[in-house]
């Protein structure tokens, strides 16, 4: 028994350190990702490659019990994922369009990450590594992790008709340890041929970090309905209303944020008179001063907006934002501005924690 112990720490010793390195790998590449400098890139983290696929070999060779082999089959499936997004990240690098390929690559990461969390619930580094990196180390949000009954009703990820294949559902996560608690609502809106079901992991650590409900919505068509809103923006107010319905929500702080295609209907459906949504956060958005000329004096007066922009964005030029910043300020409303200098046209998941802030203050 203590041989067949022993050989079983070995294996996940051998295989989660691995994982847990190269998924934070992959994810650097993600918030660098600009055209130019993906063949570098690429290069760079191919060395965590080599280490993962040992792992998973060493994990693979063992034979797990029973009461085991949901753990086993998790961390196997999450490392395919990774070697594949390293694999793809590579092809991508020498192919005559990076950017595509690039993007599609790390679409392995957010499959690697959803195969990965229930893991958090058997093995404590693994919950460590869903908290924001500087919280890792505070023993006191750890052991309230630890403590919560994650198997409850309406806490953990739920999925609503959110299937890959399915447009018009959401994700969402509450908090494990959720217990009645009044709670900020973050809904994050993935950007154009996106899906909410993989956008969730842009924003799912920071939730689960600071103690925020967070829903992950899929636009009723292919994109967001920048010329025909309507559809998604009734849609958007059915989720939140259902959300506030089951779980108690702070109607002042409901914060409606999204990037590329998402940060645009952030202005579309936040700047509505009738909108359930507190704060906006859109990110590499586009903007046009026309936005706003159907928008309330009222509505826009004093209305927090966190506005991100990268100054590498390649597909809505730095300009964009900032006509949008005098725009926004012009009619009134409260603007934080973050222009990124390293930020191309992705979204900066280190710059969540700072909304947060931003949300609670």
């Amino acid at each position: 028994m203590s041989n067949d112990t022993d050989a079983l720490t070995d294996a996940t010793t051998a295989l989660v350190p691995a994982l847990l390195t190269a998924l934070d790998a992959l994810a650097y590449v993600g918030r660098r990702l600009h055209p130019p400098n993906i063949p570098d890139l690429a290069a760079e983290v191919q060395r965590w490659r080599e280490p993962l696929a040992e792992g998973r070999e060493a994990f693979k060779a063992v034979q797990w019990p029973d009461r085991l082999e949901r753990f086993a089959a998790h961390c196997v499936d999450a490392a395919g994922h990774a070697l594949l997004a390293f694999d793809a990240l590579k092809l991508a690098a020498q192919s005559p369009q990076p950017a595509l390929g690039a993007y599609r690559a790390l679409g392995n990461l957010t499959r690697a990450l959803e195969a990965l969390y229930p893991v958090t619930l058997m093995l404590p580094p693994v919950s460590r590594f869903f908290t924001h990196a500087d919280r890792r180390d505070d023993e006191a949000l750890a052991a309230k992790m630890a403590a919560a009954d994650a198997s409850r009703d309406k806490v953990g990820i739920m999925h609503a008709s959110n299937q890959i294949a399915e447009r018009g559902g959401f994700s969402l996560y509450v908090p494990e340890y959720h217990d009645g608690e009044t709670r900020p609502l973050i809904v994050a809106l993935h950007g154009g041929s996106g899906h909410g079901r993989t956008f969730l992991w842009s924003w799912l650590r920071d939730a689960r970090t600071r103690g925020a409900v967070l829903a992950a919505p899929t636009s009723v068509d292919r994109t967001w309905g920048l010329m025909n809103p309507e559809p998604d923006c009734e849609n958007l107010a059915a989720i939140v209303a259902h959300v506030k319905s089951q779980w108690p929500i702070d109607d002042g702080r409901v914060l409606l944020t999204g990037m590329s295609d998402g940060g645009t209907f952030t202005y579309l459906a936040g700047l509505r008179d009738d909108t359930p949504f507190s704060h906006l956060a859109p990110c590499s958005a586009s903007f046009h001063p026309l936005l706003l000329e159907a928008v309330s004096g009222e509505r826009l007066k004093g209305l927090p907006i966190y506005l991100i922009h990268g100054a590498l964005d390649w597909m809505f030029p730095v300009e964009v934002a900032q006509a949008a910043h005098d725009a926004l300020v012009a009619g009134g409303a409260q603007v934080e501005y973050r222009e990124i200098a390293d930020l191309s046209h992705t979204y900066p998941n280190d710059e969540n924690d700072r909304i947060i802030d931003w949300l609670m203050g």
